[in-house]
């Protein structure tokens, strides 16, 4: 998977793909942008200590509630969540690096609590820090980036913004995957890109942009290094009726639509909310 960059850099498995890199990777070849495309850059984005990730909102957000950072669950300064193992209210103070357009550090955001974390079905985890969406504006003129209600449409020009890096990634949603497995986890209606972006160590968490709408379709977490079947670092990709597909190379995110649903007012976490299928502890 793409596990986080300082257990990467140990084992000389970095996340995506190959050894750990001693520099940033290129970006990726920018693909063909339509007419309405909006300018994707690093605003919003975070850098953590050994991954990548986004502060975000959804729809209800209201600008006095607590900024919410997303990365992935293999992130989690604690440790890979177990299979089934679903983390909610966690103490946290864990810091995060604010990048403005440019990918320039402009702050250090702390979180006071793990909202929500697990590899079970996604792979995903959500922070509050101890700021707001509008003293972030006020102080630094960058706004959250805002998660889709949607599912995500194959076909879709996306970017895969690396805040670690520094890297914006270009390339397409291929397809999606009906059960990706991955050593002891798996994962539901994964998002499988095109070869163009070969993310590397230091993306998991990385925010999945389209590019039409701006909005983060997915988070990205994982790619087959080496050939490999159904691994760690070598996820396979399995249908609904089992069959087993290695893609040596190619890259995969976790959907976000299904984030939305399970936050109300305020930003706060309600798995018994109604459209709520996040799994539950």
């Amino acid at each position: 998977m793409n596990k986080p960059l300082v257990a990467a850099l140990a084992s000389l498995a970095i996340t995506g793909m190959g050894a750990a890199p001693a520099i940033a990777a290129p970006t990726a070849a920018a693909q063909p942008k339509a007419a309405a495309a909006v300018a994707v850059n690093f605003a919003g984005t975070v850098s953590l200590s050994n991954c990548s990730g986004s502060v975000i909102r959804f729809a209800n957000s209201a600008d006095t509630d607590p900024a919410l950072v997303l990365t992935n669950g293999h992130c989690l300064e604690t440790g890979f969540p177990e299979p089934g193992e679903v983390i909610t209210n966690q103490s946290s103070s864990r810091t995060f690096g604010l990048l403005n357009s440019a990918g320039t550090k402009v702050a250090t955001l702390r979180a006071n609590r793990v909202v929500y974390s697990t590899m079970t079905d996604t792979d995903v985890t959500i922070y509050r820090t101890t700021t707001t969406y509008a003293a972030i504006k006020s102080s630094y003129g960058i706004s959250p980036l805002t998660v889709s209600g949607t599912h995500p449409v194959a076909g879709t020009a996306i970017k895969v913004v690396s805040g670690y890096w520094k890297t914006i990634y270009s390339c397409s949603i291929d397809g999606f995957v009906y059960r990706l497995k991955e050593g002891d986890w798996t994962w539901k209606d994964s998002v499988r890109y095109t070869s163009a972006c070969n993310t590397i160590g230091g993306t998991s968490g990385s925010p999945v942009i389209d590019t039409g709408t701006g909005q983060v379709v997915a988070v990205n977490n994982t790619g087959n290094e080496d050939g490999g079947r159904c691994t760690v670092d070598n996820p396979c990709e399995v249908d609904a009726n089992g069959n087993v597909t290695v893609r040596q190379g190619i890259n995969y995110a976790e959907e976000t639509y299904i984030i939305p649903a399970c936050f109300t007012t305020g930003n706060v976490l309600n798995l018994n909310a109604s459209g709520c299928t996040l799994p539950k502890p």
